[in-house]
């Protein structure tokens, strides 16, 4: 008689601050549920930990996602690094296997994937990324890798060159921006991968009032969906992608590299529609 083997179970964490509004539980519990996973996702708010906390003392664990503001700071925590996020030099997501820990980077291609999805006709001939962390290191390594020419801006200079150093191993076109505004006139997009906007952290990264038209805008940012550069975005003429087309590209394969499913894009998009909805009636 054939032995039956239990399922596996998947014990998954959010590792970041000021994490408590998070879409990512609900996000992702929906999916691995239709999935047939047994599968729970739960916070781990830095805020509320010891500074010296880190992943080894969160136990019985069997991944981790992580955000603002630990995904390079997790670094010297892991064992090993994939190849992406060793030239990112920045983690979201941790596998952990017979106690190895594992760092990877779903949100380089979480963003385009975004991108393409949302504004699949937006002009990659050149694009500012503000903003030079975690976020900034995806969204740039993803924008050159799909041909554009990418300048980045961060007010950290010590950052921005430790950026532009990984990046330029690969991509040696990637270039420094000092005045984002004046950068607009010979830009065709611009992505904010910056924490600003966000709840808790209102104002915008640059002047709205440079942007016209004919400039697409895209934001990391996703509570709110609505962020204040949005809509001067908009008001100033500009197509949009908010920051919800990322969350679920890259809710979606982290999932994958945690569990080996294939998650379906499109019912998480509604799932996240759904719960945006519900914050906006919340407001």
């Amino acid at each position: 008689m054939s032995e039956v083997l239990a399922p596996v179970r998947h014990r998954v964490a959010l590792v970041g601050a000021s994490i408590g509004g998070s879409l990512s539980p609900a996000l992702h519990e929906r999916e691995a549920a239709a999935l047939g996973l047994d599968y729970t996702y739960t916070l781990l708010d830095l805020d509320h930990l010891p500074p010296q906390w880190t992943l080894r003392d969160a136990v019985g664990f069997t991944g981790f996602n992580v955000t603002h503001p630990a995904k390079q700071a997790v670094l010297a925590q892991l064992d090993e690094l994939s190849p992406d996020a060793r030239a990112l030099g920045a983690v979201n997501t941790v596998t952990v296997e017979d106690g190895r820990f594992t760092g990877h980077n779903t949100d380089h291609s979480g963003f385009l994937a975004g991108l393409r999805h949302g504004l699949p006709d937006a002009n990659l001939g050149r694009v500012i990324v503000v903003g030079a962390g975690g976020a900034g290191s995806a969204v740039a390594y993803a924008l050159a890798g799909a041909g554009a020419a990418v300048s980045i801006a961060d007010t950290d200079q010590a950052r921005l060159e430790a950026l532009l150093s990984r990046l330029r191993k690969r991509f040696p076109e990637v270039s420094a921006v000092d005045d984002v505004e004046k950068a607009l006139g010979d830009a065709d997009g611009i992505v904010n991968a910056t924490p600003i906007g966000m709840t808790g952290h209102a104002g915008v990264p640059f002047d709205p009032g440079a942007l016209t038209a004919r400039h697409w805008v895209a934001d990391v940012v996703y509570r709110p969906l609505d962020t204040q550069l949005l809509l001067a975005a908009r008001a100033a003429g500009c197509r949009v992608l908010d920051g919800g087309a990322m969350l679920v590209a890259q809710a979606a394969e982290t999932l994958a590299v945690l569990t080996g499913a294939s998650p379906d894009l499109a019912r998480m998009r509604a799932h996240l529609g759904e719960l945006t909805t519900k914050d906006r009636a919340h407001d």
